[in-house]
């Protein structure tokens, strides 16, 4: 990235949460505590559903267990990063690392949208037309769904980094967040900058962002209107309509976030509010996902007694032997 004066640029530096100096190391705990947490809770999901054979057996478990691998993945991208900043002085990120995270960041981003719907379409499928269910939402096409959201995600986002990768970057080389995000990153461009601001609004914001937002409400819309058509019992209808509402939680609190930040227009010009916001999709929302649509779940509660239980059994016969 050659500039007008012939350097080159070679590194950006992160000026992180833009925390004071006595309420840092209080950050670090935090956010550190909370990281463990979620690679624990996330880490019991994917045992429970590769351990558990009932829980193996059901599309819907699938597709949460590949939904907790997403964000364990998810939240390693930053976090660990913002740890790092939060005990060092100095934020300094090499160009190639800056873009290769701001790639996996976002790719994982739009993986966890296509997820969602994919999440959505199951339970779709599971109320809308029940006794169908088995036979559409058979394992083949569970993992085809599965792998195509993982592809799909990787796939989105390749275009828009490669051209903000190839703009020339003038004046400071310092960005104004803790994340290398497009928007800061593109207001250190040379202009012109032509066409990539429209490009990566149309990929981002309006294919992934509000395509798949538009997709999940009318799924979960539809459901409502069967569920309250339905003439099933009071007790089935309202577990129902229970697990909906989980659902329709961590919707509200993905997309409530990126929407704010990514599609509202002028958002992204708030340094300090796109901070906080983007600290509550990265950090706080993959720890209260795992709470909210797996851990509160009989059936995941069940099979995390079944696992306890055999794991006593296993050690009863050690400590015999």
């Amino acid at each position: 990235m050659e500039l007008a004066n012939e350097t080159t640029v070679q590194e950006f530096i992160l000026l992180g949460l833009g925390a004071a100096q006595q309420t840092r190391f209080l950050l670090l705990i935090f956010f550190a505590v909370l990281y463990m947490l979620t690679l624990a809770e996330n880490i019991t999901i994917i045992t429970l559903v590769h351990v558990d054979a009932h829980l193996a057996q059901l599309p819907m478990y699938t597709l949460l267990s590949n939904f907790s691998l997403l964000e364990m993945c998810y939240v390693t991208t930053t976090v660990p990063r913002m740890l790092f900043d939060l005990a060092s002085p100095h934020g300094i990120i090499s160009f190639h690392a800056c873009f290769l995270q701001f790639y996996i960041f976002f790719s994982l981003g739009c993986n966890e949208c296509f997820f969602i719907s994919a999440m959505a379409l199951d339970r779709y499928l599971a109320i809308c037309h029940p006794l169908r269910y088995p036979q559409i939402m058979s394992q083949t096409f569970c993992y085809t769904l599965v792998a195509a959201c993982w592809v799909l995600g990787f796939l989105g986002y390749i275009l828009p980094v490669t051209l903000i990768s190839r703009l020339s970057f003038c004046g400071t080389n310092i960005i104004d967040h803790f994340l290398c995000d497009p928007e800061p990153i593109m207001s250190l461009a040379c202009p012109p900058i032509k066409n990539t601001p429209l490009v990566c609004q149309f990929s981002m914001n309006i294919i992934v962002i509000l395509g798949n937002l538009f997709f999940v409400a009318l799924s979960y819309g539809i459901i409502i209107l069967t569920l309250m058509k339905k003439s099933s019992s009071e007790h089935s209808q309202k577990k129902a309509f229970s697990t909906i509402s989980f659902h329709l939680l961590v919707v509200t609190l993905f997309y409530g976030s990126i929407v704010g930040m990514y599609v509202t227009p002028g958002a992204e010009n708030q340094s300090q509010i796109s901070k906080v916001v983007t600290v509550f999709y990265t950090a706080i929302t993959p720890f209260l996902n795992p709470l909210i649509y797996c851990l509160r779940n009989d059936q995941v509660r069940e099979a995390l007694g079944r696992l306890l239980r055999r794991k006593e059994r296993w050690l009863r016969r050690k400590v015999i032997t």
